[in-house]
């Protein structure tokens, strides 16, 4: 049977339910041998981080420590010195795995909007499956993604079971997943002292207090 891994980025900083809703989503949906989270460096549309790597490593651990699959946490992105930009990610995630691995990508509806101003993204379907998990309501029209991006994942588009038994190349789009967290705010919330507890793992919530972060 093909191996499969579902690889989740993000700057996780702080990570949230969101993150973490995505990330069993797929795993529930795909059955992946692995999930494997990669902690952002440097990303190249964001600025300064606010939380170091090591803090933003450790909350991740404990966040995705109750997944239904193995969870691997790749610091591939943090030790490299150069701007983060996916394509590259993932030209290293399919040189290290090799040709046959099936690796899907996981991204949620905001990204999916920005899709077509990521680096090389066409060439993302190169090297690996893209799946999108958007809200209810939200459709592949112009007035939230674009023409170009709608286009493509309809030319892709592909059930789970095909995109587990093939290398790259297919699109997903789960249409009934409902997050709507943003980092930004949670960062806030915690500067004016408020504990955003529905929003954030509690381990991470205690994780965040024990070590001051967002303060």
């Amino acid at each position: 049977m093909r191996r499969c891994v579902a690889l989740l980025g993000g700057s996780f900083d702080p990570v949230h339910n969101g993150h973490v809703a995505l990330g069993r989503y797929f795993a529930t949906l795909l059955v992946p041998d692995e999930l494997r989270v990669v902690p952002a460096g440097k990303p190249w549309q964001k600025t300064g981080l606010h939380a170091s790597a090591e803090h933003r490593v450790a909350m991740v651990e404990i966040a995705f420590g109750g997944m239904p699959v193995p969870v691997v946490i790749d610091r591939l992105e943090i030790l490299r010195d150069t701007p983060t930009y996916t394509i590259d990610t993932l030209r290293a995630v399919r040189a290290e795995l090799g040709p046959d691995t099936s690796i899907a990508f996981l991204i949620g509806a905001d990204q999916l909007q920005h899709l077509h101003t990521w680096k090389e993204w066409r060439q993302l379907f190169d090297y690996a499956h893209i799946c999108a998990a958007s809200r209810p309501g939200f459709s592949m029209d112009p007035a939230h993604v674009s023409d170009e991006v709608g286009r493509e994942f309809a030319r892709r588009a592909a059930p789970p079971q095909q995109i587990r038994e093939t290398p790259h190349g297919l699109a997903c789009i789960a249409s009934n997943l409902e997050v709507d967290i943003s980092a930004t705010h949670i960062r806030a919330a915690l500067e004016r002292g408020v504990l955003p507890e529905a929003l954030i793992p509690p381990g991470v919530l205690d994780y965040i207090q024990q070590h001051h972060l967002y303060t």
